[in-house]
Formats: structure tokens, C-alpha cells, sequence
């Protein structure tokens, strides 16, 4: 059984033109094409991914936060409260009005202050600005590697600026060491990624990130042992183009650096836009779509290859949404803020009073620091 099910999911006319087997892409006369049971090695390492980053965290990313003064917000904790707490993790942690009302009627406390626990409960589960420093600094430093790898490998590639030689020969092309080295750490990274979303800082679009990781293995990994090499590194190195940009301006908002972080973005912003709406639509889905028609008929795999790329281009045009709104803002002079981030719900939100020390009132508190005109830290 299991064997069939082998044998049909590996079926040449599933993954291969007419005409073509798995044996024309046998390793023979010194020449090495790429393999299914090449990707295995990816597991292993996207494991090796993660201890790597909690060291680089730990001894290179913090000591980087000290030294731009990243500072972290004294948050005030909810006091424990058996009921509200299992009302927080069982049934919601945006309790309706009239849930408000029987919580207090239960827990003996005002509405006001059921919903004062509930906002110092929810912003106890966000994640500290250290948390938001460390990932971005560790994304920063693989996507500004990755790009700058990338491009050594294709740079001097014929393919790399003649579109049609991509499928030159195809798909009796050898590959060479530099080419396995990319594929394998990019996918290795984004199996790493995958691993750990659960616990990295969840922003509004977690769910499209999750499509985002799995479309991108499955390219990955698909364009590895169909052999759509050339296509494949000039992808991966397009989206790594911007990547770096974006996570070094959340770097630079964290440190509280407004034009820095500002500037970075705009530059950000239209290389997003140039990169993943104009050459990835227009060069290379017109490469991958129109010119292997050229060669042989169309196959599942040609389809399949396709369809994936479809879904990532839907992705980037709601990304590019969301980043346009985000420079609209910038350019009318509003505040800037990641349109995909939860925003830390304050204290004087409602208009409350805090008092610290000997009964005395003090200035309306924000997550426990009196509330300043600040307004040279945007949130992410």
C-alpha cells in the first residue's frame, strides 16, 4: 500500500515533461543534479537554526538592545484573581459587557475594575520590547546574509540577466555547490521559522504568515528536486532583497531612532513595492509561466509550481496594502505603526488615574510609566 502510494506520489508525469524520468537526472560523468533525499538534511539544521538564534539573542542581540537603549516599559501586573483569571483562559480575553457585569457580580469588583484587570491581564501576554528587539535583530542578520550569498551565487549566472536561459536545457541541469549550500540554509531557515511562531511575537496577519512559511517550503523544496534551480535562487534572493530592510527599521523603532526608522522604511517600502509587485510578477512568473510552455507541454508540476507562486504574489499584495497605508500615514504626518501589530492598551486609555506612593494622585500612568509627549517611539 504504501508502497503504491510511493510510486504514484513520484510519478514521472506528475513532476517531469513528457518524454523525461527520474534517471535522465542521475549523477553521471562528474555531473550532480539534485535529489529529493537531499532535503532531509534541512531538518537537522533548521534545529541547529534555533540554537544558533538563542545564542545570538542572548550574547549578541541583547547587549546590541542595551547599547541603543532599548528600554523596557514597567507594566502594571493584574492582581490574582481565580475567577477572572479563569474566565481569561477559558472563555475569552475580551469579555462582553454583559459578561463585565456577572464577573463582577462574581468576583466582588466593580465593572470598572474587571475591565482594568482584563487590559493589565491582555498586556501581560504581549510580548516585552526586548522580545520584539531580539527577533527583528536575528531576522536582520540572516535576510542581510542570505541576500548578500544569494547574490553571489547568481550573479555571474548567464540566467541572471538573460530570463530565457533559465530554462536553458531544462531539465538536465546540473547543479553546483554554491547552488545546494543556498537552497539548503534558506529552507533550513524557514523550516526554523515554522518551528518557532508559536513562540516568536504574533502580529494581525500570524495566519498569513503561516501560509507565507508552508507556500514557501513547498516552493523551496519542490523547485529543489524538479529541478527549477535557476528559478528558484533568483526568487529566494528576490525576497530577501527587502526582508533585511524592513526587520533593521523595526530595529532602529524599538531603539526609539524616529528618522532612522522612518527613512529605512521608505526605502523599504519601494523596494517591497518594485521587487514583489513589478520583477516578481513581470519578470519572473512571466519566466516561469510563458517560456517553458516554449519548451515542452504543460504538467502537474508546472501547475503546481505556478499555483504556489500564485498564493505568495496574493500575499505580497495584501503586505504591499498594508504597507501603503503605513507610508500614507507617514506622508500625512501621523503617527507610523506596523498595521500588523496589536497595540499595548494603556492605563489612561479610559480616561483612569493612577496614584503611586502615600495616596497621593500623580500623572494619568501608561503601563506604568507616567504618560509623556513621547512621540519619537512608534509601536510595532
Amino acid at each position: 500500500m504504501l508502497q503504491t502510494l510511493y510510486d504514484y506520489f513520484w510519478w514521472e508525469r506528475l513532476w517531469l515533461p513528457v518524454n523525461l524520468t527520474w534517471a535522465d537526472l542521475e549523477d553521471r560523468d562528474g555531473r550532480v543534479y539534485a535529489k529529493a533525499s537531499d532535503l532531509y538534511i534541512t531538518l537537522p539544521l533548521a534545529l541547529l537554526f534555533l540554537i544558533i538564534r538563542y545564542f545570538f539573542e542572548l550574547y549578541v542581540a541583547t547587549p546590541l538592545a542595551a547599547l541603543l537603549n532599548v528600554k523596557e516599559k514597567t507594566r502594571l501586573r493584574a492582581p490574582p484573581n481565580p475567577t477572572l483569571e479563569h474566565f481569561y483562559l477559558t472563555s475569552g480575553k475580551h469579555p462582553k459587557q454583559a459578561e463585565v457585569e456577572l464577573l463582577s457580580r462574581q468576583s466582588g469588583l466593580s465593572g470598572r475594575q474587571v475591565e482594568r484587570w482584563f487590559r493589565r491581564r491582555r498586556n501581560q501576554d504581549r510580548p516585552s520590547l526586548l522580545k520584539k528587539f531580539r527577533e527583528a535583530s536575528w531576522r536582520f542578520t540572516f535576510y542581510l546574509i542570505a541576500f548578500i550569498a544569494g547574490m553571489a551565487v547568481i550573479v555571474d549566472k548567464p540566467w541572471f540577466y538573460d530570463m530565457k536561459k533559465v530554462w536553458e536545457g531544462y531539465p538536465i541541469q546540473s547543479t553546483i555547490p554554491s547552488q545546494y549550500w543556498y537552497y539548503m540554509i534558506e529552507l533550513s531557515f524557514y523550516w526554523s521559522l515554522l518551528f518557532s511562531i508559536a513562540s516568536d511575537v504574533k502580529r494581525k496577519d500570524f495566519k498569513e504568515q503561516i501560509i507565507h512559511h508552508v507556500a514557501t517550503i513547498i516552493l523551496i523544496s519542490f523547485s529543489w528536486f524538479a529541478n527549477y534551480i535557476r528559478a528558484g535562487t533568483l526568487i529566494m534572493a528576490l525576497h530577501d532583497s527587502s526582508d533585511y530592510l524592513l526587520e533593521s527599521a523595526k530595529m532602529f523603532n524599538y531603539a526609539g531612532w524616529k528618522n532612522t526608522c522612518n527613512n529605512i522604511f521608505i526605502v523599504f517600502a519601494i523596494v517591497f513595492i518594485i521587487t514583489r509587485l513589478v520583477i516578481l510578477p513581470f519578470w519572473i512568473l512571466h519566466c516561469t509561466v510563458v517560456y517553458p510552455l516554449e519548451l515542452y507541454p504543460a504538467f502537474f508540476g508546472y501547475y503546481f509550481f505556478n499555483s504556489m507562486m500564485g498564493v505568495l504574489q496574493m500575499l505580497h499584495i495584501f503586505w504591499a496594502y498594508l504597507i501603503l497605508r503605513m507610508a500614507h500615514k507617514f506622508i500625512t504626518g501621523k503617527q507610523v505603526e506596523d498595521e500588523r501589530s496589536d497595540r499595548e492598551e494603556t492605563e489612561s486609555s479610559e480616561g483612569e488615574e493612577t496614584t503611586v506612593g502615600g495616596g497621593a494622585k500623580s500623572r494619568a500612568l501608561a503601563n506604568g510609566h507616567p504618560i509623556l509627549n513621547n512621540n519619537h517611539r512608534k509601536n510595532d
